[in-house]
């Protein structure tokens, strides 16, 4: 700058600098990538239509049922015939509607593991996949580390079995109730029913063929539900904001804030009860395994996935895994059986006193005659799934004749 030029004013920016040519054509090289193809739209979501602020006036005078009787009478005749039709349906799709409550069932127990990763600043397709990916990783981690185990030990449980079979048979116990009740007869005559029904229905070789044939059926059936299952459960996590918001707009306009709420409570409320019991679950499971190790129950990881799967059933699984291991127990002598089903019993005390209620404060509650019922319920219309999701049903339902059915009691 020489003496005769003005130099800049005080707090002027200072001059740019240009860029050099490279750098310009790299800068609009890169914009010409990240421009929109020519005609190229977004993909239409299929999203929430907006709430209108204007509520229509009912006119006073009488119902619209009234005013048009024959219309209304020819409404409901078909309501009647599609809720016939919707039952036939339904009772001709049993698998798929099983593997959508599953999947649904499933959805809503990874959802408090999503919301918290949420809450954290991660976005929810975010969320779901590190959801997904620790599950798959705990899932091979199982696969690689416990299966082999199991089978080899299903092996050995199977090979043993006749020599079991023939130490009960022998028993002077086994003697006892053969001479009271009858049973070896009772068996033998069921086994010899059973052999005459398979017999009638073809020879051996076409009775074997079909064997075959309905193994790989199930199989088969068996493998693409479970496929199903995942897909929708993925499908569910991704996209539960977006059904929940539908399934509310769905109710009046009046009624939606309340909705919205008793909604939320009840998917929040199956959500923290899925995940408090699946901890549970794993704890007693552990909890079986180092008692089995301590103890010398053989087969211990076999029957520590069998305890894990039945703790998942409220109330009555853990007892009965507790009776089933005693049972194995047995085989290895009462020093054995007897040690392990103190410890587990003993276990199962404090887990019912101290352990569950403070991982399932958050989730909901039901009390025990209705925990009962609805598990027993729930079991002999479903099955294993039946049980499994009875307790959380109860609970929203038990949400809706408190905050719902009980108000609009008492403002009569």
């Amino acid at each position: 700058m020489t003496p005769s030029e003005p130099g800049p004013a005080p707090g002027a920016e200072p001059p740019r600098r240009r860029p050099s040519p490279a750098r310009a054509r790299r800068v609009e090289a890169v914009e010409r990538f990240l421009r929109p193809l020519p005609g190229a739209r977004p993909r239409r979501r299929f999203e929430v239509p907006p709430e209108r602020g204007e509520r229509p006036v009912r006119p006073p005078g009488p119902p619209p049922g009234l005013a048009r009787p024959v219309q209304t009478g020819f409404l409901l005749a078909v309501g009647v015939g599609l809720a016939l039709l919707g039952w036939w349906v339904l009772a001709n799709v049993g698998p798929l509607v099983g593997w959508v409550v599953t999947a649904t069932f499933l959805a809503l127990g990874l959802e408090p593991l999503v919301r918290w990763l949420e809450d954290r600043s991660l976005p929810r397709p975010g969320a779901v996949a590190l959801v997904v990916l620790g599950l798959a990783g705990a899932l091979a981690a199982l696969i690689g580390f416990v299966v082999p185990r199991i089978v080899a030990e299903a092996a050995q449980l199977a090979a043993r079995m006749p020599g079991l079979v023939d130490d009960v048979l022998g028993s002077r116990t086994f003697a006892e109730l053969d001479e009271r009740f009858g049973v070896r007869a009772s068996t033998e005559q069921w086994l010899q029913l059973l052999g005459g029904r398979i017999g009638a229905d073809g020879d051996l070789l076409g009775g074997v063929f079909g064997g075959v044939l309905g193994l790989g059926t199930v199989v088969i059936h068996a493998v693409a539900g479970t496929l199903i299952v995942l897909a929708l459960t993925l499908y569910f996590l991704f996209s539960l904001p977006v059904m929940t918001q539908w399934a509310y707009r769905l109710a009046p306009a009046s009624r939606r804030a309340r909705v919205q709420e008793l909604g939320d409570r009840m998917v929040r409320g199956v959500g923290n009860y899925v995940v408090g019991q699946a901890c549970v679950a794993l704890l007693n499971a552990a909890v079986a395994l180092t008692l089995m190790l301590l103890t010398g129950v053989p087969f211990a990881a076999l029957l520590s996935l069998v305890v894990a799967l039945l703790a998942f059933v409220p109330l009555v699984g853990g007892v009965l895994a507790g009776i089933l291991v005693s049972l194995v127990a047995l085989t290895a002598g009462w020093g054995t059986a007897v040690p392990y089903a103190i410890g587990y019993f003993a276990y199962l005390q404090v887990e019912a006193y101290f352990v569950s209620p403070r991982i399932m404060r958050r989730a909901v509650a039901v009390p025990g005659a209705i925990a009962v019922i609805s598990v027993a319920a729930g079991g002999a219309l479903w099955g294993v799934l039946g049980a499994l999701i009875a307790i959380p049903t109860a609970a929203a339902g038990l949400i809706l004749v408190r905050e719902v059915f009980v108000p609009r009691q008492d403002r009569r």
